[in-house]
């Protein structure tokens, strides 16, 4: 965010339920932004509370909140090396607002608005990941984002039967139906219309949005109205039910952790972790995540538990049982690169890197894989020329890429398309040598971040460009209209099954490895990769077990 002024002008904004929040003006930006951060959306999730579901919080007409600065971290994992130091608490369930700044006048008119759900492997992450005051800043288009807290790791999403029984299965989840109903109850107190809400999220944030776009039960409307899901699918990972075999398992590793007694009743389980202290309970879910990998066996992901969840994602969609509104989504070219080993050489560990990701694929499917991604010991396809990085380290990343997030995100698109306008986009623009247009860096140009608009003014123009046709489908559910762009910007069609295009962000673009530049946005056939995903479509099934 840009730096604020040391004096704040904070004028008063009265909520339904009584509470008083102050206004802390974002100014140096292109034009100045209302923010309202750590705005509390349902009770602390600490002491009792703790694996309970979230619980509005009670009517106090003469309460105080100040909403300058953002509130804790849920408990997790840093989200990399060296990331900037981030407070955490239990008490994490908060909000932040921001709305174009009315600089004290009244308007009668509601904006369209926009939830960002962060992403981070539903281990890690917060809200404050996305620079969201410098989105709708740099955006021609007058909206409302909200960005939110929800519960991480085994605090958020801990399954089991046991877990079941006490309805601490996807709490995360209910967090975030939570907070859109909050939303729904709240925002016109900010200006918003909350008969406009778009849902906008990236990796774990997307996974979420996809589950919430399935949440699907006949005759209640949902609580959201367009949804953009970026490099994540319900598709993209296992989605086991509660009870499964290796949930169970995980939930006896994280009892071994805290220390539970052994031979505790099943009733007394959740009350004796009610009250271990919570670095305990901190530590204890680190250590399991980190047992589990690759990532189709992590630890405290989202389950089938019959409620928010009703059945595989698969079968949903071929049910149709899902919210029909308006989609885009996307993936980057290198979804994989952060994710496989950089210095894998040999093509006997490329193939026992897929038999131990997917446990269920036959000898005869690996043989397939094998032929699909070509050894380059023996095809150029996937030879590799950089010097820092393994033999094999080009092709496993390009199949990862396409299982985990590739074809998951086309599948969304395939299945959506005949239903609903379904917008295709592929991120091209290469950032680094090792890990080419990798998974996330899109975050930063949607939101104009200072760190790429500074850079140059190709690199401007990308996140000028990206953010328009984002914004334009908040409000509007086009990314064409209504804020026009250049003359030369490419009209974003949606989606035709029968000849599929996408939106190409950067392509062509390795300025920041000291390469050429390219056009901003190319709206082309999307062929790269489509026999690969055809595979891995296939196999979606094999990874729900």
């Amino acid at each position: 965010m840009g730096s604020v002024p040391e004096e704040r002008n904070r004028p008063l904004v009265r909520l339904p339920q009584g509470q008083i929040l102050g206004i802390r003006k974002e100014e140096a930006l292109p034009r100045p932004v209302d923010a309202f951060l750590g705005v509390p959306y349902a009770q602390p999730p600490t002491g009792d509370r703790r694996f309970r579901a979230p619980a509005k919080l009670p009517s106090a007409p003469d309460s105080i909140v100040d909403a300058s600065a953002y509130g804790p971290a849920a408990p997790g994992k840093p989200l990399f090396v060296n990331a900037p130091k981030l407070e955490y608490s239990e008490d994490c369930l908060t909000a932040n607002i921001f709305r174009p700044s009315s600089n004290g006048a009244s308007t009668s008119q509601k904006l369209p608005v926009t939830v960002y759900v962060h992403g981070g492997a539903f281990n890690r992450g917060s809200s404050s990941m996305h620079n969201s005051a410098s989105m709708l800043a740099h955006s021609a288009n007058d909206f409302i984002i909200v960005s939110f807290n929800y519960r991480l790791g085994a605090l958020g999403f801990l399954p089991s039967a046991v877990s079941l029984k006490e309805g601490a299965v996807n709490l995360g989840l209910h967090d975030q139906l939570h907070l859109l109903q909050w939303v729904q109850d709240n925002i016109e107190a900010f200006g918003g219309d909350p008969s406009k809400v778009t849902l906008l999220g990236l990796s774990a944030g997307a996974h979420s949005i996809g589950h919430l776009l399935m949440s699907y039960k006949e005759g209640v409307a949902p609580l959201f109205h367009r949804v953009i899901i970026e490099s994540g699918a319900p598709t993209s990972r296992a989605v086991r039910p509660y009870n499964s075999a290796i949930h169970e398992e995980q939930f006896q590793d994280f009892l071994r952790e805290v220390k539970a007694p052994e031979g505790l009743a099943e009733d007394e389980i959740f009350p004796f972790l009610r009250k271990v202290p919570y670095d305990v309970i901190t530590a204890a879910q680190t250590a399991v995540f980190d047992k589990y990998n690759p990532s189709l066996r992590w630890a405290f992901q989202p389950v089938i538990d019959g409620d928010v969840i009703m059945r595989p994602p698969l079968e949903t969609w071929k049910l149709g049982k899902w919210h029909k509104v308006p989609i885009i989504t996307g993936f980057t070219t290198n979804e994989g690169s952060l994710y496989v080993n950089k210095q894998m050489n040999t093509s006997a560990e490329f193939r026992a890197f897929f038999a131990k990701l997917l446990p269920l694929l036959s000898q005869e499917e690996l043989d397939t894989l094998c032929h699909l991604y070509p050894d380059p010991e023996v095809s150029p396809e996937y030879k590799e020329e950089r010097t820092t990085v393994g033999s094999q380290y080009k092709r496993v990343e390009a199949a990862y890429a396409h299982y985990a997030y590739v074809a998951p995100s086309r599948q969304t698109a395939l299945y959506a398309a005949p239903s609903v306008p379904v917008y295709l986009y592929h991120w091209a623009l290469v950032s680094t040598v090792e890990n080419r247009a990798q998974h996330g860096d899109n975050m930063a140009y949607e939101t104009c971040d200072p760190a790429v608009t500074a850079r140059s003014p190709s690199q401007k123009e990308l996140a000028l460009s990206f953010n328009r046709y984002l914004t334009n489908f908040i409000v509007s559910g086009d990314p064409n209209s209504p804020a026009a762009g250049p003359a030369d910007q490419p009209r974003w069609e949606a989606l035709k099954v029968e000849a599929p295009r996408a939106m190409a962000f950067g392509l062509g673009n390795e300025e920041k490895i000291g390469g050429q530049t390219g056009p901003a946005a190319t709206f082309a056939d999307d062929t790269w990769g489509r026999k690969e995903c055809e595979f891995w479509w296939s196999k979606v099934e094999l990874s729900q077990q």
